[in-house]
Parts: structure tokens; C-alpha cells; sequence
């Protein structure tokens, strides 16, 4: 009986595997086709069949499957090639019926006034002779509007729009609104205790839209520049001790006309802190920590900041570097007394081997000579390292004007004793040829013409010729200067200039000057320098004036003058453009006599002295005397000082000194002296705009004339003038207006209120 029942069992197990292999048989053949004999592609226009053919998984001989086709239409769409692709089963041939995307065959941006075509162009994905889809389409439309609203046009609007052509192709354009500019309506600050709104706007980049901003794009609104506001208020708060402060959120919201912004900064200010106890502590054997002890700035008592922290930690860096230690690490150890509100500081420097250098290389030039780099470099291979000769390298890369960027950087070597230094430089364009335009009090309308080249093949050598036209004068000059002759560091070079000016106003003459003159110069130590010069002139005075002093009437002639003379500099200036801190000193001396008919001494002593007084704030103080001392001879005309106009404001050019009275003319003088003070400051202009204010007072005296008579008024008397103006430099060019009065002076002299100087380049 059991055997019956098994044995049934195993008949109806049997029977239910049949049972499912022929559903499962069923369920096969409803998901697969017949097999595919042929592939035919329709609709394609530039596209091979065989490349349609290569990116399907159903091909002749495979049979045809729902999944299979649905993997086909995915591997054609992820082309890009294709707008639409269908396929379907006719018998046993496989019909693809592709609907090609066109190709772009231009790219044009209508409305675009602020960007320009090129600029926009570069951004895209999509260029000419590519294939179109909506995908990039869409993708480069939000990157224009992205483009805009990096500049600050957050209302600007783009629209592509496609013009059908012939062959499949197509036309894009992009129809650009590009809307104001999306200003900074306002500036708000929460959490602030100790700083008025008005103060942190002062320390921030990001301006609120004023009328006078129009030159700048500060008051545009820019989320970079407000990730660095962020930045400028954190650094700003800690240089004022407080050293907890955060920047909680910074939100800005564009208004519903989408013209403007309020920017909201939430800060948290915490409470201020003083300096506690400051060390030095130094694992370098053989390095005086007394010593540098006396480099920290910070104070204990003093109110914490965070920027004499830094300038500690780079003032001991340089010293370290100074003896020889490149890789030197200062880590300042801050350690905080919340209750007593205090930080104490440890400088702990690492322990650092003193290095030499093994190599310079050079990188990023072009077309200047590798020498033409190398040379100014105060570290030769096989020196010791020193960080303040690479710092004074790096200040003589940046003097040579031939670079946009200058990166002097220190790298491991291949043993821990050695350094390798690098110098990567960027070139710029140092031929210039400029055309001038311009006018002063002292010469009415003016313009020049000239060319240079600052870097000739490449050799540092500069050329210049230039000519130059005014009511007044007409010059022309030629220079050339090699800086470093027979390859040592000796510059030599000549100037060659001849100059017609008329002088009837001041001294009733015109003067036609010729000057050659070779010249030499050469450092004796880093700082002090020293030219010596050879120079030819030749003077000519002629339409003198019939009622023209006697004095002057009787030099009309032809002179020739033959010098020798030598110029020393001792230059300590951070900046030698815009000097904010340093000295200045100059002293030249000029023996006439070599040859020709003009025979005298002549010395010349200068020195100026600046001070920053705060920020933009800077003080200049200058003094400088003359001398010319005629041998055997009186001193003509064109060799003597004249004192006024530029060099003396508040005074004509040439309205102080000795003067025949009952001419007017200005004789010039054989002695001078003068000091003055000038002070620059903001005047409450964005500094972008390049406006500034400035005070200044002058004191000084022009005397002795040898050949005097009872109508020469001569003395040496003090003369002090004042004034105010403003310099700009405007887009045209730097213009200047001084307002000068006369504080002291006597009958004779010739005053002047007001001058103005203005020139340009283009």
C-alpha cells in the first residue's frame, strides 16, 4: 500500500514538472521573437548606417527581445545624435527609424552690449559645426545668466531661439536682456555692540549704490566679494582684540524688482582680550632666543591682535631665514583665559637645519633671456639661503616692469641642507607706443608722441624715442640705456635731445638746447648707487625781445657747454612709485669746463623723508639746495636755477629770485635752497577712483647773480607759499590742481593762484 502511494506520488511530481517547463517554454516564447534576418536604418541624413547599426544590441541573426529593444533605444538617445528614435518588427527585418539632431552652423548673441560675443562664446558648451540639443541648449542658457549675474546683472533674462536651414542645420541665437545693473540698496549689520554700522561699511569691500560710484563696480551686488566681506570683518575684529568673533551669517536678498539687494551681516562679537605672557621657544640649537625675543611685537598688557601676531611670526621667520634656515616653522601656541579675558602666546619654532642653495631654475619666460632673470638674484647657487637677499630679489624682478607676475619660491632639494629656487614669472608687453594729449598753466595745450621698448630682444636693453609739442616748446629725445654692459652689473647708456621753448614770457628770449650725453652707472652697495656722465650742450638765445632786460640782451648768442659730473643715490623707499615709508638721498655734482665756452662748478643736494601716517594718509618731507659757481666767468642764462611754478607753488615759473625790475624778466639764480611738506590724504571717495587730497607748504630763497646792476632785485630772503589740490588718476590720465597762496614774499616776485596739470595716454 505505502509503495502505492509513492509511486503515485512520483507520477503526479513528474507531471507538475512538465507542467511547469511548458509554462516556462510559454512564457520564453512570448518574450522573444522571431529571429532578426535583416537591419534597415531610415531617416538618417549625415549618420552612417553602420554607426546606427554599431550602438544597437539587436542585430541580424540575434532574436528579437522587448528588453533588448528597449536597451537599443537608450544606447541611441545617449548619443546626443538623435531627436527621436523609434523601432519596430516587420516580419523578420528591424526596422530604425532615426530623427537626426541638426547641427549648428552659427552662434550668434543678439543684445549683449556690457559682454562681449567672444567672452560669451568661450563659456559655452555648444560651437559651431556641433551637433544641437536641447540638453546643452538648456545648460548654456543658465551659464549666460550665470555669466551676468557674476557681474552683477541679476535681472538679466536669455531666450534661445533656433532659425531652421537647409541640410539640417541650424542657426542658434540667444536673445539677451541684460538688465541694470543689480545694486546694494543696503548694508545692515546685526549683533554689532562696539562698531556702528557705519564703521564696518568702512572695513567691508561691498558698497551700497551711490551716484558717485559710477565708476566702480563695488556697489554691484557679488557673492564672491561678499564670501570676502566675511573675511575683511573677521580680520578686522580680531586686529581689535576680539578674538572670538564670528560671522554667525551673511544673507542677501534681491528685492522684488530685482534691481537691488539688502545685505545682512550677523555677527557676534564676543569680548575683547589682552596679551598675557608671550615666549619664544626654539628647538634649533645655536639660535638665540633672547634674541629673538626681541622681535615679538605683541605686548603683554596690550590689547589682543591678531595682525602683530602674524608680523611676530614673519619677523621671526626672516631672522631665521636671514641665517640660513628656509624651512623654519613658528607656530604661535594661543593659549585663552576666558575668565581673566587674557591670551597668552608661545612662538615654538621647529626644529630646522641651516640650507644652501643648489639650483635656480627659472620658469614661465618666454622671450626674456634666462641671464636677464638670473642676474638679479641676490643668491647664487652654492649660498648659503638667506631670506632677505630672496626678498630683495624678488623686489629687483618686480622693478625690471617686465612681468605681470613675479613668484620666487623656495623649495626641498634633493638633501635636507639644500633648497632649490624657483622663479616663475609671467611676461608682459614692455614695447609702448603712446600718443599724448594734455594741458598746464605753464605751457598751455601740449602732446607727445614716443616709442619704447623696455625689454629690447629680450635683453633687458631699453629704447626710446619720443617728441613732444606744446605752445611753448618743441622736443625730441632718443635714450638708450644697456643695463648690464660687458655682462657685469654696469649700466651704460646715452641720451641724445634737442628742445626749442620760448621763454619771452619769463625772460623776454627763446632758447634752442643740444644735448649728447653718455652716461654710467653702477650700485657701490645695495641701496647706494652712483651715475657718472659726459654731456655736450649746446645752448643758442635769439629772438631777444628789443625791450628785453639789458642783462639778457647782451648773452644773445651761441654757447657751448662741455661737463663732466657724477650723481650719488641713496635709496631706502619701500615703493619707488607711490613711496609710503623710507628715504631718500641725492647728491650731484657737474665740473663745466671740459672744452666748449661755459666754465663752473655746480652742486646739488636733495633728500626726502616719507611717513604713513594711517591708512592713505602719507607725509612727505623734502629739502634740496644749489650752487653754481662760475670759474673765471660769470654763469649764463640757461645754466643758473629758477625757482616757481612746478617746483615752487604758489609762484610763476621763474617768479622767484633775482629780476630786473624795470623789465620784468627773470635773471635766475646762482644759490637755492628749499624744503617742503606735503601730505596726501582720502577725501572721503571710494580709493578705486584714484582721488586724492593734499596739503602743502614750501619755504625756500633764489639769489646771488654775479653780473647785478641798480635794476636787478636780488636777495635771499625767505619766501613761503601754501596750498591745497587734488590729483586724480582719471581713465585719461593723472590730472592735478593745485591752489597755492603766497605767505611770504617780496615786491618783486610773480605769484600764481592756481595750476593745473593734466595728461593722457591712449
Amino acid at each position: 500500500m505505502f509503495r502505492t502511494i509513492v509511486s503515485r506520488l512520483r507520477r503526479l511530481g513528474a507531471l507538475g514538472l512538465l507542467l511547469l517547463l511548458a509554462l516556462g517554454a510559454h512564457a520564453a516564447a512570448a518574450q522573444t521573437g522571431p529571429t532578426i534576418r535583416d537591419v534597415v536604418v531610415e531617416g538618417n541624413q549625415r549618420i552612417e548606417v553602420a554607426t546606427v547599426q554599431n550602438y544597437l544590441t539587436l542585430h541580424a541573426g540575434s532574436a528579437y527581445s522587448a528588453a533588448e529593444a528597449d536597451k537599443s533605444l537608450k544606447a541611441l538617445f545617449a548619443t546626443g545624435l538623435f531627436s527621436d528614435v523609434t523601432l519596430r518588427l516587420q516580419g523578420d527585418t528591424l526596422i530604425v527609424r532615426v530623427v537626426e539632431n541638426p547641427v549648428i552652423n552659427r552662434l550668434v548673441f543678439e543684445g549683449n552690449h556690457r559682454m562681449q560675443a567672444d567672452q560669451l562664446r568661450s563659456e559655452l558648451q555648444l560651437k559651431p559645426r556641433q551637433v544641437y540639443t536641447r540638453a546643452k541648449v538648456q545648460a548654456d542658457t543658465q551659464r549666460i545668466q550665470q555669466i551676468y549675474r557674476r557681474s552683477g546683472r541679476f535681472a538679466a533674462t536669455v531666450e534661445p531661439k533656433v532659425i531652421q536651414l537647409e541640410q539640417n542645420r541650424v542657426d542658434l541665437i540667444f536673445e539677451i536682456n541684460e538688465g541694470p545693473l543689480t545694486g546694494v540698496s543696503s548694508i545692515r549689520f546685526i549683533g554689532n555692540r562696539r562698531f556702528s554700522d557705519s564703521r564696518l561699511k568702512e572695513e567691508i569691500q561691498t558698497k551700497e549704490t551711490a551716484w558717485y560710484r559710477f565708476l566702480s563696480s563695488d556697489d554691484s551686488y557679488d557673492p564672491d566679494r561678499l564670501t570676502f566681506d566675511r573675511e575683511k570683518l573677521r580680520k578686522f575684529y580680531l586686529s581689535k582684540g576680539y578674538a572670538d568673533f564670528r560671522v554667525i551669517n551673511a544673507a542677501a536678498e534681491l528685492l522684488p524688482n530685482r534691481e537691488n539687494f539688502i545685505i545682512t551681516f550677523t555677527i557676534e562679537e564676543g569680548r575683547p582680550y589682552t596679551f598675557g605672557k608671550m615666549d619664544v621657544t626654539s628647538d634649533i640649537k645655536g639660535v638665540d632666543n633672547k634674541a629673538l625675543a626681541a622681535l615679538v611685537t605683541t605686548k603683554t598688557g596690550e590689547t589682543y591682535n591678531a595682525d602683530q601676531v602674524e608680523n611676530t611670526v614673519q619677523a621671526l621667520t626672516d631672522e631665521l631665514g636671514r641665517q640660513g634656515y628656509a624651512f623654519v616653522d613658528v607656530q604661535p601656541q594661543v593659549k585663552k583665559d576666558l575668565q581673566k579675558r587674557i591670551i597668552d602666546i608661545d612662538y615654538t619654532i621647529g626644529e630646522s637645519p641651516r640650507v644652501f642653495v643648489e639650483r635656480i631654475d627659472i620658469v614661465g619666460n618666454v622671450r626674456t633671456l634666462d641671464k636677464v632673470i638670473r642676474r638679479e638674484f641676490r643668491l647664487a647657487e652654492g649660498d648659503a639661503f638667506n631670506a632677505a637677499k630672496l626678498r630683495r630679489t624678488r623686489t629687483r624682478l618686480r622693478g625690471l616692469n617686465f612681468f605681470d607676475k613675479v613668484d620666487v619660491k623656495e623649495s626641498r632639494g634633493s638633501a635636507p641642507d639644500k633648497v632649490v629656487l624657483t622663479a616663475d614669472v609671467t611676461e608682459k608687453s614692455t614695447g609702448e607706443f603712446s600718443v599724448g594729449v594734455g594741458y598746464s598753466t605753464s605751457e598751455s595745450v601740449l602732446g607727445d608722441i614716443s616709442i619704447r621698448e623696455r625689454n629690447l630682444l629680450g635683453r633687458g636693453q631699453d629704447l626710446k624715442l619720443g617728441f613732444s609739442l606744446s605752445t611753448q616748446r618743441q622736443q625730441a629725445d632718443l635714450s638708450f640705456t644697456e643695463p648690464y654692459f660687458l655682462d657685469r652689473e654696469l649700466a651704460a647708456g646715452f641720451d641724445l635731445s634737442r628742445r626749442r621753448t620760448d621763454f619771452r614770457d619769463r625772460s623776454s628770449l627763446d632758447q634752442t638746447t643740444t644735448i649728447a650725453s653718455p652716461r654710467i652707472s653702477y650700485p657701490i652697495t645695495e641701496n647706494l648707487s652712483q651715475q657718472i656722465y659726459y654731456r655736450f650742450r649746446q645752448d643758442q638765445i635769439n629772438h631777444v625781445r628789443d625791450d628785453a632786460s639789458p642783462f639778457i640782451i647782451a648773452q644773445e648768442g651761441g654757447y657751448v657747454t662741455s661737463s663732466i659730473g657724477h650723481v650719488l643715490t641713496y635709496d631706502r623707499r619701500d615703493d619707488k612709485i607711490e613711496p609710503g615709508h623710507g628715504y631718500l638721498l641725492r647728491l650731484s655734482q657737474e665740473l663745466a669746463g671740459v672744452g666748449g665756452t661755459e666754465r663752473y662748478v655746480k652742486n646739488v643736494g636733495a633728500g626726502y623723508k616719507y611717513f604713513t601716517l594711517s591708512d592713505d594718509v602719507i607725509l612727505t618731507l623734502g629739502a634740496e639746495a644749489g650752487s653754481i659757481i662760475g670759474l673765471g666767468e660769470d654763469v649764463r642764462l640757461p645754466n643758473r636755477f629758477y625757482l616757481g611754478g612746478d617746483n615752487f607753488r604758489g609762484f610763476r615759473t621763474g617768479g622767484i629770485g633775482p629780476r630786473d625790475t624795470s623789465t620784468g624778466d627773470s635773471l635766475g639764480g646762482e644759490q637755492y635752497y628749499k624744503g617742503s611738506a606735503d601730505l596726501s590724504f582720502p577725501i572721503g571717495l571710494p580709493n578705486e577712483y584714484g582721488i586724492k587730497g593734499i596739503l602743502f607748504t614750501e619755504a625756500g630763497s633764489l639769489s646771488k647773480l654775479s653780473d647785478s646792476g641798480p635794476t636787478v632785485f636780488d636777495s635771499n630772503s625767505l619766501r613761503v607759499s601754501a596750498g591745497t589740490g587734488v590729483q586724480w588718476k582719471s581713465p585719461l590720465g593723472l590730472i592735478r590742481v593745485d591752489v597755492g597762496f603766497p605767505i611770504v614774499k617780496e615786491e618783486a616776485d610773480k605769484t600764481e593762484l592756481l595750476r593745473i596739470n593734466f595728461g593722457s595716454r591712449f
